[in-house]
């Protein structure tokens, strides 16, 4: 597998003994796979280890849009508990502009980790309220709900939804914050795991973003 093994709720190392994953602040985990660079070949790789888990795309990207970041948690294709991808390309007010699209089964924490909200889960703020945007995964209409960032960490700036979809957690981090307004018009999110061919024409790579 091109993918190495990292903790989902931080970035520090994990070491395996006996079949099993630990990380040297949170305990025994389940691990996080990412590449060391995204590729096709890297992301075919994360394609199967995530088995039938949904791989959330927006599509499609536009031009000059590139995947720059991905990962999946999970003991066994069988036994995924969490995907993320990251979009990266360019906007006219912006500038350089990064999407992570984050799927997760409730207190995996990776969604945290990314937005930088601490804890494993997005808290009371979804569902409070009128949601803040909607985006459109299959024939199914998403709405999303802003997280508080306030009192989070302030390295990044960047503005977080969250909803649910298919009963997992469903998150959007946009960085910087001002990308926000992208999500005016309803987006598509595609689970692209068994989109095939048209996948090809994606474009790869680029630095990764940091988180």
């Amino acid at each position: 597998m091109s993918l190495v093994a990292g903790c989902p709720r931080c970035p520090a190392a994990v070491t395996e003994y006996d079949g099993a994953w630990a990380c040297v602040d949170h305990g025994p985990t389940v691990p996080l796979w990412r590449p060391q660079e995204a590729s096709y070949d890297s992301f075919a790789s994360h394609l199967s280890a995530a088995g039938a888990f949904p791989t959330y795309l927006p599509w499609p990207l536009g031009p000059g849009w590139h995947v720059s970041d991905f990962g999946v948690v999970g003991e066994s294709a069988d036994r995924t508990h969490a995907t993320v991808t990251c979009s990266s390309g360019t906007s006219d007010l912006d500038g350089p502009v990064d999407v992570f699209v984050i799927a997760e089964e409730p207190g995996t924490g990776l969604g945290s980790r990314i937005a930088g909200t601490g804890g494993r889960d997005p808290g009371g703020s979804v569902h409070d309220g009128s949601p803040m945007a909607r985006v459109l995964i299959g024939h199914k209409t998403v709405p999303l709900w802003a997280v508080s960032t306030s009192g989070a960490d302030k390295e990044f700036n960047r503005f977080v939804v969250v909803g649910e979809a298919e009963g997992r957690w469903l998150w959007l981090v946009l960085r910087p914050a001002s990308a926000v307004l992208l999500l005016r018009d309803e987006w598509i999110l595609r689970d692209v795991s068994a989109l095939g061919p048209p996948l090809v024409e994606t474009s790869f790579g680029g630095p990764p973003p940091a988180w």
